[in-house]
This record gives C-alpha cells, sequence and structure tokens, in this order.
C-alpha cells in the first residue's frame, strides 16, 4: 500500500517542470551518446516511446529484446505492492501510444536555457541533441544520488533502442503491451 507522504511527493513530481527537463535532458543526451542513434534524438514519437520506458522501467524488458530484466541498471527491486505501472510520473494514451502533454514546454525549456538544440531531422521530424553545457550538466545530474537510477535506465534503454525508429519503438508497444494501450485515448496508463 502507498504511504500518503509518496502520494504527495508524486503529485508534486507530476507537477514539476525542472523534474521532467531533467529526466529528459538525461534520456536525449544518453541516446545522442550510444551508437545506432546518430548522436541525436530524432522525433517526438521516439522520445515519448523512450521516454515512456523509462518511466515504467517494469515494462520496458517486455518491449526492448536487448533488454533483460535482471539489468542492475533498471534498478527494479521486487516490490510485492507494486505493480509494474505504479510510476511516479504516468502518462497518458494519446493517438499514437504513451504521451506527455509537456514534451513541447519541455523541450522549448532546454533549448531556451542552452542544454539542448535543434539538429538535422527526417522531413517533418524534431530532433535534438545535447549543447557542452548540456552534457555537463547530464553528467553532473547523472552523478548525483537523486538521478543516478534515472541515468542509469536512459543509458540501458537508449543501448537496447539502438537503430529503432520512433514508429518501430511505437509498434513494439501496441503489439506487446497491447492490454494496456487498449483504452480511450487522454486515458492514464496504469
Amino acid at each position: 500500500m502507498t504511504a500518503p507522504d509518496d502520494i504527495v511527493e508524486r503529485t508534486l513530481l507530476r507537477e514539476d517542470l525542472a523534474y521532467h527537463q531533467a529526466r529528459v535532458l538525461l534520456l536525449v543526451t544518453a541516446v545522442s551518446a550510444t551508437k545506432g542513434h546518430a548522436s541525436k534524438l530524432d522525433g517526438l514519437t521516439k522520445l515519448a516511446k523512450l521516454d515512456f520506458l523509462l518511466r515504467y522501467p517494469a515494462l520496458a524488458p517486455q518491449v526492448l529484446d536487448r533488454l533483460d530484466r535482471t539489468d542492475p541498471r533498471l534498478h527494479l527491486s521486487v516490490n510485492e505492492f507494486s505493480a509494474p505501472t505504479d510510476v511516479e510520473a504516468p502518462m497518458t494514451r494519446y493517438k499514437y501510444g504513451p504521451w506527455d502533454d509537456r514534451y513541447y514546454a519541455i523541450i522549448g525549456a532546454l533549448i531556451g536555457r542552452g542544454l539542448l538544440r535543434y539538429t538535422a531531422a527526417r522531413k517533418g521530424s524534431v530532433a535534438v541533441t545535447p549543447t557542452p553545457a548540456g552534457r555537463r550538466l547530464a553528467g553532473e545530474l547523472g552523478h548525483s544520488r537523486q538521478w543516478t537510477d534515472v541515468n542509469d535506465r536512459s543509458h540501458a534503454i537508449a543501448e537496447a533502442s539502438a537503430n529503432m525508429t520512433g514508429n518501430a519503438l511505437k509498434d513494439r508497444i501496441y503489439e506487446r503491451l497491447a492490454d494496456l494501450m487498449d483504452r480511450p485515448h487522454r486515458q492514464v496508463i496504469r
């Protein structure tokens, strides 16, 4: 059973844009540093699907064949009271799977702060890569006690998703997590 303090903390995290910016910065940095991603995170679909796997780490091995449930970087703990969808920052089901309406604000803020920059993308797509300042901050965050788990998960997910497009990730999520995705649009994924 979840303690009342945990519920309050999770509610605050869901609304804290700085928290979401830090998580996305760590994810984009991990992806851009991993062979098979062309030194960038190409596409909002790919961002959303990788962020879904980052936020729901117990589901990541079901989607990514190259990711083992026992990988210590996932920091999965066996807790008889938690479900794989009991996460601190849940996402909603939208047209093409998991989504978070804050992505535009998060990416814009990270670019505005000089931590990410736009880079060459596929036609009609948005691609981002960290700036030197973004890489430095991600390195500092990734070594801090509060962000080590997220940083480790980001790298594990980036490695396991190398050479996969956002659409391939979307298709895999729909195929392998069909029960979770079979819900109305805008419903929270729990």
